[in-house]
């Protein structure tokens, strides 16, 4: 384990999560903004045609590896509909993700940015989701105001699901460091831990129960390979610190 000059992120249940999500919720607030929907649709004949566009086609894609935006699916589902919107694409994915949920922190999460801003550790993004790079920049923007974060790259903007080689490699070269110069954090032991180690990234495996659902996966994972397994995030900056005064 080597000390970084760049630290990489996972975005989901890692710096951010979604407390109370509410996707029907999301929906309301984002129709409030339509200006043309000339067959009458009511809100649940809309929903029973997203769940067909989003929960089968766009789902049975995610799971070859692969992944389609939300901007794509709004524009079958609405042009298929024929509904029109006051708002840009981007708009209404904000309109939506905040709708359904306004997002919160995750435990230290901004007193550990604000340890590696301060010791000269670069810092980015790479996640698996369906909304575009530039939806959750402004999501950090707002609740982690204090990121340095040099880009955010979503999965749906690259095609390409975590754990995909791919995703990580373009992050490799935006950083124009060697991977062993690299951590990557993430919760998810296959997409992210795995996946960082198979791109020659040190990897970091987050495991908090903050949201802690009956229905989230749980894991019984041991790395058969260096990893450095936290629950906080302070135990990073300690071995962090530990790693810089042996330097």
């Amino acid at each position: 384990m080597e000390y970084p000059k760049m630290i990489l992120f996972d975005y989901g249940h890692t710096l951010l999560w979604e407390p109370g999500w509410d996707s029907e919720h999301g929906n309301r607030e984002l129709l409030k903004y339509v200006t043309k929907n000339p067959g009458g649709y009511s809100f649940e004949e809309i929903r029973k045609q997203a769940k067909v566009i989003f929960d089968e086609h766009i789902m049975s894609v995610r799971k070859l590896g692969l992944d389609v935006s939300g901007r794509v699916g709004d524009h079958v589902l609405y042009e298929l509909l024929g509904i029109e919107f006051s708002l840009t694409p981007l708009e209404m994915e904000t309109v939506f993700w905040d709708g359904a949920s306004l997002g919160a922190t995750m435990p230290g999460a901004a007193e550990m940015l604000d340890y590696i801003n301060s010791n000269g550790i670069r810092s980015a993004v790479i996640s698996n989701l369906m909304w575009s790079g530039e939806a959750l920049k402004i999501r950090f923007d707002r609740l982690l105001p204090n990121n340095k974060f040099e880009f955010v790259m979503t999965s749906s903007d690259y095609l390409f699901r975590k754990p995909s080689k791919i995703l990580f490699d373009i992050a490799i070269r935006k950083s124009e460091l060697s991977p062993d110069e690299i951590w990557y954090c993430g919760d998810d032991p296959h997409s992210d831990v795995e996946g960082a180690h198979a791109a020659g990234i040190f990897p970091v495996w987050y495991e908090n129960d903050t949201d802690d659902r009956p229905d989230r996966e749980k894991y019984d994972y041991t790395p058969p390979f260096e990893c450095l397994h936290i629950h906080e995030w302070r135990e990073m900056t300690d071995s962090l610190e530990m790693l810089e005064e042996r330097a």
